[in-house]
This record gives structure tokens, C-alpha cells and sequence, in this order.
């Protein structure tokens, strides 16, 4: 694996469906935020319609994630779970 990155488990209420995904930990939760949405929408053939009001939330906590801090600087690690609201 590559140790640039981690796997997430990403869960979509909206359209009720939960995705694994390797994201990149020297990138912004923003810049994540919308590489996910963008492969969600791609995956869902449109079904999942991105939103600039979404953002990443802890899973386990309910915290949400500042757009503007890199991933490498919050608590997410491997196997790591969030919600995409």
C-alpha cells in the first residue's frame, strides 16, 4: 500500500450506500471532499449529485472535518469511517 495515503470507509446517506476508498494524506479534507464526491457520482451514474454544502463527518464522534486542514492533520488514520452529508 502506499504510504501516502489511507483507506476510508465513506458512507452516503443520501443515497445509502458505503464506499472504501484510498484518499491522499497531504491534501486539504476539502480537496478529498471533492475527489470523493466526484467518484461517487461518476460510480452512481449521476444518482449522487455533489453539493457545496457537503462535508466530511466523523462516523464515530459526529465531528465534522475542516474543509481546510490537510487529512494528515486531523484524526482520520486507516479504516478510518465518515459520513459524506
Amino acid at each position: 500500500m502506499d504510504s501516502n495515503k489511507i483507506l476510508l470507509e465513506v458512507y452516503i446517506p443520501s443515497i445509502e450506500k458505503e464506499y472504501d476508498i484510498f484518499v491522499p494524506i497531504n491534501k486539504k479534507i476539502g480537496t478529498i471532499k471533492k475527489m470523493i464526491e466526484k467518484g461517487i457520482t461518476d460510480l452512481t451514474d449521476e444518482v449522487y449529485i455533489i453539493s457545496e454544502d457537503s462535508n466530511l463527518y466523523s462516523k464515530d464522534t459526529g465531528n465534522m472535518y475542516d474543509v481546510n486542514v490537510k487529512l494528515i492533520d486531523t484524526d482520520l488514520k486507516n479504516g478510518s469511517r465518515v459520513i459524506l452529508i
